[in-house]
């Protein structure tokens, strides 16, 4: 049995990765911040589901957490690096710094660090697929979003690169770049703000958490010569990251 370690798998893409893996007949393990979300996780999923309450911008729990991964766990076939988020849509010039520092701490190191404990092991066993989850915003910024434009560009720079590092080994790495996916994304962004995070998909058909995890399950279970470099999935009116026509 394969098994896929998932960051961020409480809510939204990373939840539904989960199910989406687990029934695929994988191994989950599933980790996130949130232990009610993932007690409830674990719940649903049952047998061949391990989860982990860590929050990936702390290396030591980080550290901590891989260490202790039951032995039948410890052989990790696919990571996918989903934990992230945006918060705020001020100007640049009125930002957040606390904000800033939570977006680049999760969404560029937290990743890093996930990446820098997994991939050894693969090495190690001469297998592995780690699929990076980025955005449609790492391609090019947009009002208000520069911050995390940003660190979505990163991302890529990084699943690039580490691509390159592996290519003379039979690990693949996969960039995931989701659009408009209608979760609890926006809610965090506006810091709560319900009402302004429902507007955000009124008027579209946004996707959904479980299309992206369609994907990621498909670039995981391509042929072992089959290397999906990157995918940008998009709503069918969303024409990138800043134009989309709302009915």
């Amino acid at each position: 049995m394969r098994t896929v370690l998932i960051t961020g798998a409480t809510s939204g893409i990373g939840r539904a990765c989960a199910v989406s893996f687990h029934k695929a007949g994988y191994a989950v393990l599933a980790t996130g911040r949130n232990t009610a979300a993932l007690a409830e996780l674990k719940n649903e999923l049952g047998d061949n589901c391990y989860t982990m309450a860590f929050d990936v911008c702390d290396e030591t729990a980080v550290k901590h957490a891989i260490e202790s991964i039951p032995d039948e766990f410890k052989n990790i076939d696919v990571l996918v690096n989903n934990a992230g988020l945006a918060l705020g849509l001020e100007p640049e010039y009125e930002g957040n710094t606390h904000d800033w520092s939570e977006m680049i701490d999760t969404n560029i190191k937290g990743l890093l660090g996930m990446t820098r404990l997994i991939v050894p092991n693969m090495l190690e066993r001469g297998q592995g697929h780690i699929i990076n989850i980025g955005s449609v915003a790492g391609d090019a910024a947009y009002a208000g979003g520069a911050v995390y434009c940003a660190t979505k560009a990163a991302v890529k720079a990084i699943t690039d690169g580490l691509r390159i590092d592996l290519v003379d080994t039979p690990l693949r790495v996969t960039l995931i770049k989701p659009g408009l996916v209608e979760t609890n994304f926006s809610n965090i962004r506006f810091h709560g703000d319900r009402d302004r995070a429902s507007a955000v998909y009124r008027g579209i058909e946004a996707l959904t958490a479980e299309d992206i995890a369609d994907t990621v399950l498909y670039a995981a279970q391509a042929p072992a010569h089959v290397q999906i470099a990157e995918m940008l999935i998009l709503a069918t009116r969303q024409a990138n990251g800043s134009i989309i026509i709302r009915h």
